[in-house]
C-alpha cells in the first residue's frame, strides 16, 4: 500500500494536494493545504491489513508531509485470513467468445457450477517465492516507455506553446500534441529535435532485471511538405534524412512524428514504428510548429474503428451490429456501420443494388433512386428487392451508444424498432393489389450526456420505418416509374433548460488545470 497512490495522475509531474506522490519533493509537500487522499488501504476483505497514513504538519517551518504505516484489522467476522491465489489479486482478461470458441465455452462455464484448475495455485512459500524471482518486467498502462538512455520522448507544449522534450511517452496512452519551436536556416543543422535521428536513434527497453532486450524504432513512413503545403510519400527504404542547408533553404527539417507501438497482451512491447512529416524553412522563419503522435495496437489483433471517445463526433459513421442466434452479445458487421442506399447518377434502382453510403453521426440525408416495373413482374419477388435495395443484405439490428461502445458492454448498445406504415397512395400496374415498400425512414434520437461544460453525444433510440404503397392494374397495361427514397433524421432529444431563465451567453475561457482536481 504504500507504493499504491490513486491521485498521481500526471506522469514525471508532481500532482496538486497528493501526499502520496513519489514525483512531489519535499518543497512541494510544504505548499500543499491539505492531503487529498489521507489514507490508502488494500483489500478490504482481508482479516489484517496495512494501512499508509498521509497528513501534513501545518506547524513545522516548512510544513512537512507525515507518512505513516499501520496494521489495520478488520472487524468483520467474515473475513479472508490469506491470499494465497495471486492470481485472483489482478484482473485477468477473459477469453472473449467468438462464433469458433462459444460452443467450448458454454461447454465449460454454462453450467449452475464450474471450476479451473491453474498450474500456478500454490500456497507452498518457497515456490511463490522462486516463481517472483524470475518475473520480467511488463509494463502497465500510464509507466513511462523506457529507453536505453532515458524514455520514449513525446514534445509536448509546458506552461507555453514552446515545445518541451521532458514529456515522456505512457504505455498504452494514446496522445496527439503540437508545439513550436525555435529554429534558423543557418544553425538547422545543428538543432537535435528538428532531426530524424533524435527521434529513432534510442531502443526501447522491453524487459527489465534479468532478461533484458532491445527493441529498435524504424522508420515506417517519410512524408516531405513543400513550402506551399503539397506533400509527397516517399520511400521509406531511402533511410534518414538529416537537415541540410540548401541555397538560402533548411530541407528536411522534422514537422511531424507519429509513433506506433506494438505491444503484447502480457504489457512487453515487441515491435516500434514511427512516421515523419519533413519540410523546409526560408531565412525569415524564426519558429516552426511540430506535431506528435503516439497509438498502441495490441499483436494479432485488429484495431476497431471509433467514431468517438466516448460520445459520438459529428460527420464519423455510426456504428451498428448484428446478434447471431445463440450469441451473447452484438457482433459488427464487416465495416462496423449504419448504411443506406447510395444515390446513383442514372438514378436506376436496379444498378445501385448493393451500393451503400455510411451513415455520418449528426447529417441528416436523403438519397433514393427511380424503378421501372410492368404488369409482367411479380409482386412477391418485386417485394422482395426493394426491401433489399432499402436495408441492404445485412441490416444491423443494433447501434452502439457511445462512438467508443465495445461489443462485450451489453448495455452500450441500442436495439433497432422496426415499423411499417401503409401509404394510401395507389399505382395502377397489377390487376390484384400488391404491397411493395417504397421508402425507409430513419430516426436517430440522441441526447447530451455527462458534464455540461463537455457534453457527449449518445444515441438513445433507432427507429427504422417502412413505408408500403399498394399497386393495381389498370384496364390497359402499360408501364410505370415509381420512386424509391431513403432518409435518416437526427433528433436531439436532451432536456430543455428551465422555463423562465433566458439564454446565457457563451464565455470562451479556459478552466484552470486543477479546476476538477482529483478528476481528469
Amino acid at each position: 500500500v504504500a507504493k499504491l497512490c490513486v491521485c498521481d495522475l500526471l506522469v514525471a509531474q508532481c500532482d496538486v494536494n497528493c501526499c502520496c506522490d513519489p514525483d512531489c519533493s519535499a518543497a512541494d509537500f510544504s505548499l500543499f493545504t491539505t492531503c487529498s487522499v489521507p489514507i490508502v488501504t488494500g483489500d478490504s476483505h482481508l482479516c489484517s491489513q496495512k494501512a499508509a497514513i498521509y497528513s501534513l504538519d501545518v506547524e513545522a517551518n516548512p510544513p512537512e508531509r507525515i507518512f505513516k504505516l499501520i496494521d489495520q484489522i478488520n472487524p468483520n467476522v467474515f473475513c479472508i485470513h490469506a491470499a494465497n491465489y495471486k492470481q485472483a489479486l489482478s484482473f485477468i482478461s477473459p477469453e472473449m467468445p467468438t462464433s469458433e470458441n462459444f460452443d467450448q465455452l458454454l461447454k465449460q462455464f454454462g453450467s449452475a457450477t464450474f471450476s479451473t484448475e491453474f498450474d500456478s495455485w500454490s500456497i507452498n512459500p518457497d515456490s511463490q517465492d522462486s516463481s517472483d524471482a524470475n518475473e520480467t518486467y511488463r509494463y502497465e498502462y500510464g509507466v513511462p516507455i523506457q529507453t536505453v538512455d532515458a524514455f520514449l520522448r513525446l514534445p509536448s507544449p509546458v506552461v507555453s506553446s514552446w515545445c518541451s522534450d521532458a514529456n515522456p511517452a505512457g504505455f498504452l496512452v494514446n496522445q496527439a500534441t503540437k508545439c513550436s519551436r525555435l529554429v534558423s536556416v543557418e544553425k538547422c543543422s545543428t538543432i537535435q529535435a528538428v532531426s530524424m535521428l533524435f527521434y529513432v536513434n534510442s531502443s526501447i527497453l522491453a524487459k527489465w532485471h534479468e532478461f533484458v532486450f532491445q527493441v529498435n524504432i524504424t522508420v515506417q513512413s517519410i512524408v516531405v511538405q513543400s513550402l506551399n503545403g503539397i506533400r509527397t510519400l516517399l520511400d521509406s527504404n531511402e533511410g534518414l534524412r538529416l537537415p541540410t542547408i540548401l541555397d538560402e533553404l533548411c530541407i528536411n527539417i522534422v514537422l511531424g512524428v507519429s509513433y506506433h507501438i506494438t505491444y503484447t497482451e502480457a504489457g512487453e512491447i515487441i515491435e516500434a514504428a514511427a512516421s515523419f512529416v519533413l519540410g523546409a524553412i526560408t531565412k525569415e522563419a524564426l519558429s516552426i510548429q511540430q506535431s506528435f503522435e503516439i497509438s498502441f495496437t495490441q499483436v494479432n489483433t485488429k484495431p476497431v474503428p471509433l467514431s468517438g471517445n466516448p460520445g459520438y463526433v459529428v460527420g464519423l459513421p455510426v456504428r451498428a451490429g448484428f446478434r447471431p442466434h445463440g450469441y451473447p452479445f452484438p457482433n459488427t458487421n464487416k465495416y462496423g456501420q449504419l448504411t443506406i442506399l447510395q444515390s446513383t447518377s442514372n438514378q436506376d434502382c436496379l444498378a445501385a443494388a448493393g451500393a451503400r453510403t455510411p451513415v455520418l453521426f449528426g447529417y441528416n440525408m436523403i438519397s433514393g433512386c427511380k424503378l421501372r416495373i410492368t404488369a409482367a413482374m411479380e409482386c412477391q419477388l418485386l417485394t422482395q428487392t426493394l426491401l433489399d435495395l432499402l436495408k441492404g443484405q445485412n441490416f444491423p439490428e443494433y447501434v452502439a451508444s457511445f462512438g467508443n461502445s465495445q461489443a462485450q458492454d451489453v448495455l452500450d448498445w441500442v436495439p433497432i424498432t422496426h415499423l411499417h406504415i401503409s401509404e394510401q397512395r395507389i399505382y395502377n400496374i397489377f390487376q390484384s393489389s400488391c404491397q411493395i415498400p417504397v421508402s425507409l425512414e430513419i430516426e436517430v434520437k440522441w441526447t447530451k450526456y455527462g458534464s455540461l461544460v463537455n457534453p457527449q453525444a449518445r444515441i438513445v433510440n433507432v427507429t427504422a420505418t417502412v413505408t408500403t404503397a399498394t399497386l393495381n392494374q389498370p384496364p390497359s397495361g402499360r408501364e410505370r416509374t415509381i420512386p424509391i427514397t431513403s432518409s435518416v433524421v437526427f433528433t436531439d432529444v436532451s432536456s430543455p433548460a428551465e422555463p423562465g431563465y433566458k439564454a446565457r451567453p457563451t464565455i470562451n475561457v479556459k478552466l484552470p488545470f486543477d479546476f476538477f482536481f482529483p478528476f481528469v
